[in-house]
């Protein structure tokens, strides 16, 4: 049996990266919140 979590840095940022959250509503509304919070990072990694 193998482990779970199979990390892959370019799907990882397909699906949780900043230009995928800028192309929703909803994501905008992520970073604009997290701006408004004044998060330091944006997106974390």
């Amino acid at each position: 049996m193998r482990t779970t979590y199979q990390p892959h840095k370019r799907r990882r940022r397909k699906t949780h990266g900043f230009l995928k959250k800028m192309s929703s509503p909803g994501g905008r509304n992520v970073i604009k919140r997290r701006r408004a919070k004044g998060r330091k990072v944006l997106i974390p990694k």
